[in-house]
């Protein structure tokens, strides 16, 4: 507990170093303006600069795509269009609680907007049991918690690249009827019905287990009145499953201009950066089995035109910035390995400190705009092969937040500024956050009473299965409840 009478004199203290540190962070603002007028006539020598000298300095930075005062204002975005996300939780393998094993929870949306249809909003656990899941990392030297944290992000990766798939699939065996008016004669005209659903095989949102199975086969590696009791489980999963795909592919009979599938806007969110910083440490066996599957759910994405957005709110990047110290750097060569290797203190190019990108672009741009474009520069990215990362820093209204796409969706010029103005439009519905990351998040997240409620099913498994001795250890036991 905490003892907040101490607490309460600590707080004058804190309350004196923010006022303080707030006047010095204004003065470095302004001075972060005089840089950025200076920045477009210098822009093209900077940038040659960095590209001689980039290996040899001692931070990253960002190269602009686009001239430094570009300034985009983003148009509204269409009526009609789709929004994906997913986020993901989990409950941590503890060897006190009553099995060592952890649990991966994703959860996924679809929010439909201008057609009509049923959103989805659900998720998919994941239990993780197997020698093979538990300890597999362990030859790298990399603890369980922290893989399960790496494979929670793989997770969310692929779900959202097939999510992508079956709504851009789905349609063309939809069992509806699609009304579109005559713009010559304005007459109500019927679009030719689809087989019926169940009639072939249409694309689903997957069930996620191990090993393929549902979540609550797995619970358990015990015989035979588990196995029953996992099937009957798994019958009553897949037919929910079914009447929630009826529900999502019925039409609402309403008369709603005919959009082709191909044609609605479809964006696929996730919450947090694209540039996985904690990969750079791992050996490359160990790296390649987290990359990997995340670049080729990338790869889903853009063969089906699905842009991909990683946003980033209340950012603490510094990379854009950093491209000014090519600027401010006192030497004519900006070798940091030969002038600053051996600094006590901070480089003298670093008169931006503790500076980020956000707090400047919040003073340069207005609501609806965002920056020009950035490439990242981390050291990471040498292994994304043809996925290279580009970002800005985008006015939602509320905030400034960064915004991060692969190369193929800032490179095409349409899909970027659509995706943006669907980001915007997120952020208003969500007020201030965009709403489908959110509902992703609260889809997903495990409190502490499904924490009891899934041990508790363990439980109940374990001794059906003729197990003995079942509970949790002494320590979590006592940790519980106090006798005090």
């Amino acid at each position: 507990m905490l003892d907040f009478n101490q607490l309460a004199r600590q707080m004058q203290g804190i309350s004196q170093h923010l006022v303080t540190e707030s006047s010095a962070m204004r003065q470095k603002l302004d001075y972060a303006e005089v840089l950025m007028e200076q920045m477009p006539a210098m822009q093209t020598e900077l940038m040659e600069r960095q590209e001689k000298w980039g290996d040899r300095t001692i931070f990253t930075a960002a190269v602009p795509i686009e001239p430094i005062e570009t300034r985009v204002m983003i148009e509204a975005a269409p009526y009609a269009h789709t929004v994906l996300a997913t986020d993901g939780s989990q409950i941590a393998p503890s060897h006190h609680e009553i099995a060592y094993c952890y649990l991966i929870n994703t959860g996924r949306i679809i929010l439909h907007y201008g057609q009509g249809k049923q959103p989805l909003l659900d998720s998919l656990p994941e239990v993780f049991y197997r020698p093979e899941d538990l300890f597999v990392s362990r030859q790298w030297g990399i603890r369980t918690e922290e893989w399960m944290s790496y494979r929670r992000t793989v997770t969310e990766t692929e779900v959202l690249a097939e999510l992508a798939q079956w709504v851009t699939q789905a349609p063309t065996n939809r069992n509806s009827i699609e009304l579109a008016m005559d713009s010559t004669e304005g007459t109500i005209q019927t679009a030719p019905q689809p087989p019926i659903l169940g009639e072939q095989e249409i694309p689903k949102p997957p069930e996620l287990g191990v090993g393929g199975g549902s979540p609550e086969a797995v619970l358990s590696p015990i015989p035979e009145p588990i196995t029953e009791v996992a099937a009957t489980k798994k019958r009553s999963t897949r037919t929910k499953r079914t009447e929630q795909l009826s529900l999502l592919e019925s039409q609402r009979t309403r008369a709603t201009p005919l959009i082709t599938p191909s044609k609605i806007p479809t964006i696929a969110m996730v919450d947090g950066s694209l540039i996985y910083w904690f990969l750079e440490q791992l050996p490359g066996e160990a790296r390649d089995r987290i990359l990997q599957p995340i670049l080729t759910a990338w790869r889903q994405l853009q063969s089906i035109g699905v842009p991909m957005v990683g946003y980033i709110s209340a950012s603490r990047s510094g990379e854009s910035l950093n491209f000014f110290r090519f600027l401010t750097c006192p030497y004519t060569s900006p070798d940091c390995q030969s002038h600053c290797s051996n600094l006590p203190d901070k480089a003298p190019c670093q008169v931006l400190e503790p500076l980020r990108d956000a707090a400047v672009w919040a003073r340069l741009l207005n609501p609806g705009q965002r920056s020009p474009l950035w490439r990242s520069s981390a050291k990471i990215q040498d292994y994304y092969e043809e996925q290279c990362i580009y970002f800005c820093y985008l006015h939602v209204g509320t905030e400034v937040a960064r915004v991060e796409v692969p190369e193929w969706v800032a490179q095409d010029a349409t899909m970027m500024t659509r995706a943006m103005s669907l980001v915007i439009a997120q952020v208003q519905k969500g007020y201030g956050y965009p709403v489908a990351l959110a509902e992703a998040h609260n889809q997903a997240v495990v409190r502490g009473g499904d924490r009891s409620r899934f041990f508790g099913l363990l439980e109940q498994q374990m001794i059906r299965a003729g197990l003995r001795n079942v509970g949790t250890s002494y320590k979590e036991a006592r940790k519980r409840g106090s006798i005090a």
